[in-house]
């Protein structure tokens, strides 16, 4: 099957409610350190889930995928590498939720991410064909896209894609807005019963470095796609080719939040965790949640690497579609949470404009790639 933006759009919409949606069940985990069910969640989604999906749609193959000639040992780092700097983005990530709230965090976070993972792979296929230093600063990195920012500004379709992404930034600056008058208006008794440390300035700071660094999975696909390609080429079916690169990243990911856990685990001596639980709490309960969230967590990358076989020539888009589909749940369900509890009505309405803005990118950015296609 070719190119079908409809259908990649749907591909991502259910991954970005999976990706908005993973951290409630944590929210039923008793009596353990952010830590442990953090990292017993992880195992699902970052280990098990991907060598249990890769094995099923690369059946008898997936050896012989990262056997091939394609894949060398630099596209193996660099996907790795890239899914390295995921995780530290993902760290951070889970900090955004502390200091803005699910809604707010992940409109932001995700917000700028968005706009990273777009134009950064088009930018940096530019500064390779540029000649001169631009190229040789980086001739290391793997080709990121096959489309530039030349060709971009030169066409409907790019020129369409530049708009979805500021119209993406407008929605972050609107839902900014939103929690700027929130932290004036909820009492410090209303974020208690939330369990929120609500920290506007701090917030913000954090989310900027993590959307940046979260950006790092959209490079890592584009870094594995030999990795794609082999599967193909031993009849893999196109939309499932992402299964065995996943491995790849989400092992870099593992390995960031591993070691980050294990020294939470021995700073806040909550090693026991793993083996026990508090009077009262059942362990097998704490692990079933945290399967649950690290299995739907996986699911989000999943759906990802399938809506990614859909979007014609301007793949590397798909991130923004990807982001801004987890912005509308995650704001969903921060409503549904009552996090803006307490707040005037106009900021309500303004919270709700933002939403809006971040949907309304998410169209622009599907209109591109749809005057894209026929270029191909």
């Amino acid at each position: 099957m070719g190119a079908n933006p409809f259908l990649g759009v749907i591909y991502h919409a259910i991954g970005g409610f999976a990706a908005g949606t993973f951290y409630l069940p944590y929210k039923k985990v008793r009596g353990w350190s952010w830590e442990s069910y953090w990292l017993a969640g992880g195992f699902f989604s970052w280990i098990l889930a991907p060598i249990i999906f890769a094995l099923i749609f690369n059946w008898g193959h997936l050896a012989q995928i990262y056997g091939g000639e394609q894949v060398t040992a630099k596209v193996l780092f660099w996907t790795y590498f890239f899914g390295v700097l995921w995780g530290v983005g993902g760290l951070t990530y889970g900090l955004t939720m502390r200091y803005l709230g699910l809604s707010l965090g992940i409109a932001i976070t995700l917000g700028f991410c968005a706009a990273f993972g777009t134009i950064i792979p088009p930018l940096i296929n530019t500064m390779q064909h540029s000649g001169g230093v631009l190229a040789s600063m980086t001739s290391f990195l793997p080709v990121m896209s096959e489309t530039d920012l030349v060709v971009m500004a030169h066409t409907t379709s790019g020129l369409v894609l530049f708009a979805g992404v500021l119209v993406c930034l407008g929605g972050i600056v609107v839902c900014g807005r939103a929690g700027v008058r929130r932290e004036s208006e909820q009492s410090q008794e209303q974020r208690a019963m939330m369990k929120e440390d609500f920290h506007f300035v701090k917030g913000v700071w954090i989310a900027i470095f993590s959307g940046i660094m979260s950006a790092s999975m959209a490079y890592a696909f584009a870094a594995g796609k030999p990795i794609a390609d082999a599967a193909v080429a031993l009849h893999t079916n196109k939309t499932f080719s992402n299964t065995p690169v996943l491995i790849i990243i989400l092992l870099g990911g593992f390995t960031t939040n591993f070691v980050w856990c294990m020294f939470l685990n021995w700073k806040n001596a909550s090693f026991k965790d793993y083996v026990s639980a508090p009077a009262g709490v059942s362990i097998t309960l704490n692990y079933l949640f945290s399967a649950i969230a690290g299995v739907t967590w996986y699911l989000q990358f999943f759906f990802y690497g399938m809506g990614t076989t859909k979007m014609g020539a301007y793949d590397f888009s798909s991130w923004t579609l990807h982001m801004a589909f987890i912005i509308v749940f995650g704001n969903l369900w921060g409503i549904a949470l009552k996090e803006w509890f307490g707040t005037k009505q106009k900021t309500q309405l303004i919270i709700a404009a933002g939403i809006t803005v971040l949907i309304l990118s998410t169209v622009v950015v599907g209109w591109g790639n749809y005057l894209g296609l026929p270029a191909k």
